[in-house]
C-alpha cells in the first residue's frame, strides 16, 4: 500500500512536470513565431522603404528634407536690404517691391516689429547675420575669442574670419539663429563661409565648412528656419541636400553660375545677386543683359543692386524699385 501510494505520487509529480514542460514548449514555440512573423514583417518594411532586396544592405538618405521646414520654390521673387530698416507701418503694413521674400540684417531689425508686419503681407523673411567673420558693431562681439579671429576680409577692413571649428565661435553661432528663431525669421542667410576660399589666417578648408554649414543647418532646423548657402560654390554638391536655397553674388561676374544651378535641379531657388555699373537705377544696359542671361543662370531669381544692399533694386524685367526704408 505504502509503495503504491509512493508510485503514485511519484507519477502524479511526473504528470504534474510533464504539463509544466508542454506549457513552456508551447509558449517557446508561441514565441519562435512571433518573432519569425515581426521578423518578416520588418523585412518587408525595409525592402518597402529603400528598394532593397533580402541580402541588400539598406542605403539612407544623407540628409532628409526637413518636414516643417520652409522650402520656396525656384523663381521665388525676392529684395535684399541690408544697410538700412525698412519703414513698415504695423498699422497699416505695405511694402514695395511687392516680392514674396525679403532678405534683411536681422541685428539690424531684432527690436522692431518689421517681421510680423511682413508676415501679414503674406512675404516669408530670411535674417542674415555673419557666421564666418568677426564684425566689430554686433551686440554680441566681446564673446569672441581673439584665439579664433583671423586675418581681415579683402576690401572689408573692420571684418575678421573666424575659426569656424571652435566650439566658442560655434556656441555664438547657435546663440543669434536661437535669436532669428525668436524675431519669427523664416530662414535664416549665414554669410562668409566661404573662408577656406580666401586668404584667412586659420588655415580653414573646405572640410571645416560643410562641417560648418551642417552644424549650422541642424540648429536652424531644430528650430524650424530653413537655411541657404552664401557663395561658397566648392562645396555645393556636398551640402545641397541640407539647404533649402542658395545665396549667391557675382557668379555671372566671374562666369560660375553652372555651379549652382544644381539648386535649380533640385527644386531650390537661387537667390542671385549681381552689382552692375550704375545699378539699380542708372545700370550699364550691356552688363544687364550680360548678368541677366548668364549661362548656367537659367531660373535664379536674379536682382540688380548697389554693392552697399540698398533699398534700391533692378530686376531683369526692366522694374526698378525703392523700398522705403528709415534714413
Amino acid at each position: 500500500m505504502e509503495g503504491k501510494e509512493g508510485r503514485f505520487r511519484r507519477n502524479s509529480r511526473e504528470s504534474r512536470l510533464s504539463r509544466r514542460q508542454k506549457l513552456v514548449l508551447a509558449a517557446v514555440a508561441a514565441v519562435v513565431i512571433i518573432v519569425a512573423i515581426l521578423g518578416l514583417g520588418l523585412g518587408l518594411g525595409l525592402r518597402n522603404r529603400y528598394g532593397g532586396e533580402d541580402d541588400a544592405e539598406p542605403t539612407l538618405p544623407p540628409a532628409p528634407q526637413p518636414t516643417a521646414v520652409w522650402q520656396p520654390a525656384v523663381n521665388t521673387s525676392w529684395q535684399i536690404i541690408l544697410n538700412s530698416k525698412l519703414d513698415i507701418d504695423p498699422n497699416n503694413p505695405a511694402v514695395e517691391p511687392d516680392v514674396e521674400v525679403y532678405d534683411i540684417d536681422m541685428f539690424v531689425h531684432q527690436n522692431t516689429r518689421v517681421i510680423e508686419s511682413l508676415h501679414k503681407l503674406g512675404k516669408k523673411v530670411i535674417c542674415y547675420f555673419s557666421a564666418g567673420s568677426y564684425e566689430p558693431n554686433r551686440p554680441d562681439s566681446s564673446r569672441f575669442p581673439k584665439e579664433d579671429i583671423g586675418s581681415v576680409l579683402d576690401g572689408w577692413p573692420d571684418e575678421k574670419w573666424i575659426n569656424i571649428s571652435s566650439p566658442a565661435i560655434r556656441d555664438i553661432m547657435a546663440g543669434r539663429i536661437d535669436i532669428a528663431s525668436r524675431m519669427g525669421c523664416d530662414a535664416v542667410d549665414p554669410d562668409n563661409v566661404d573662408g577656406f576660399q580666401n586668404e584667412n589666417g586659420l588655415n580653414l578648408t573646405p572640410r571645416d565648412s560643410v562641417d560648418f554649414m551642417t552644424f549650422l543647418a541642424d540648429e536652424s532646423h531644430k528650430r524650424k528656419m530653413a537655411i541657404g548657402l552664401k557663395n561658397a560654390g566648392d562645396i555645393v554638391k556636398t551640402i545641397l541636400p541640407r539647404m533649402q536655397f542658395a545665396v549667391n553674388e557675382e557668379c555671372a561676374e566671374f562666369k560660375a553660375c553652372k555651379i549652382f544651378s544644381p539648386f535649380v535641379e533640385a527644386g531650390k531657388p537661387v537667390f542671385h545677386i549681381e552689382y552692375p555699373d550704375g545699378a539699380p537705377f542708372d545700370t550699364d544696359e550691356g552688363q544687364k543683359e550680360e548678368y541677366c542671361n548668364a549661362p548656367g543662370a537659367q531660373g535664379f531669381s536674379t536682382i540688380l543692386k548697389a554693392m552697399n544692399l540698398n533699398f534700391g533694386a533692378e530686376y531683369c524685367d526692366g522694374r526698378q524699385v525703392r523700398t522705403k526704408v528709415f534714413r
